[in-house]
C-alpha cells in the first residue's frame, strides 16, 4: 500500500484517538498505584452515572445505552469489590438504588488527582497557552459532533462493551 507523505497528519480522529488510549492508560496505572487495581476502564462509565447520588439500575442502564442486566453485572462485580453499594430507595421499597461506597468515593477522587498530574504534565510540555487551546478545540469538536449534551449529563457512553 502507497500512502501520501503526511497522509493522516491532520486525521484529528486518529490523533485523538491515539492520545485517548495513552491518557487512559495512564489513568488505568495511577489507579492501580493507587490501590485500585481492580478497576477497569468501563467502571469508569457506571462511576460517573453515580457522582451526583445512588440511581436505580435500570435509570444507569438507559443512560447508558446498556441493558440492566449489563448495569447489574458490573454493580454485582463493584459491589464484591467494595466500590457501591445498594440501598433501598425511599419512594419505592421494591427498587433497588445503586450508590458509591467511601472507597468508590476514593476511587473517583484518585481519577480526577490523576487528571490533575496529567493536565500539569501536558501544560509542562506544551505550555499554558496550547493547552488551553487544544482543550477548547476538543470541546467544540465534541459541540459540533452534537455530544456536549451527553457530556453535560453524564450519559457519554463507551465505545467498547460495558460488561
Amino acid at each position: 500500500m502507497v500512502t501520501q507523505p503526511g497522509l493522516y497528519d491532520k486525521d484529528l480522529v486518529l490523533w485523538t484517538q491515539l492520545l485517548a488510549e495513552t491518557l487512559n492508560a495512564r489513568m488505568m496505572d495511577g489507579l492501580r498505584e493507587r490501590g485500585h487495581a481492580q478497576l477497569r476502564y468501563s467502571h469508569g462509565f457506571l462511576f460517573q452515572q453515580l457522582v451526583e447520588g445512588p440511581r436505580p439500575v435500570g435509570e444507569e442502564a438507559t443512560n447508558l445505552g446498556v441493558t440492566s442486566q449489563a448495569v447489574s453485572k458490573m454493580v454485582r462485580e463493584l459491589e464484591a469489590l467494595g466500590y457501591v453499594t445498594r440501598v433501598p430507595d425511599p419512594d419505592d421499597a421494591r427498587v433497588r438504588r445503586v450508590g458509591l461506597t467511601s472507597r468508590g468515593r476514593a476511587a473517583i477522587e484518585a481519577g480526577r488527582a490523576i487528571r490533575v498530574e496529567l493536565n500539569r504534565e501536558l501544560a509542562n510540555s506544551l505550555g499554558e497557552d496550547r493547552l488551553h487551546t487544544a482543550a477548547k478545540t476538543l470541546k467544540e469538536a465534541l459541540a459540533a459532533r452534537g455530544a456536549m449534551s451527553e457530556v453535560q449529563s453524564r450519559r457519554v457512553r463507551s465505545a467498547q462493551e460495558i460488561a
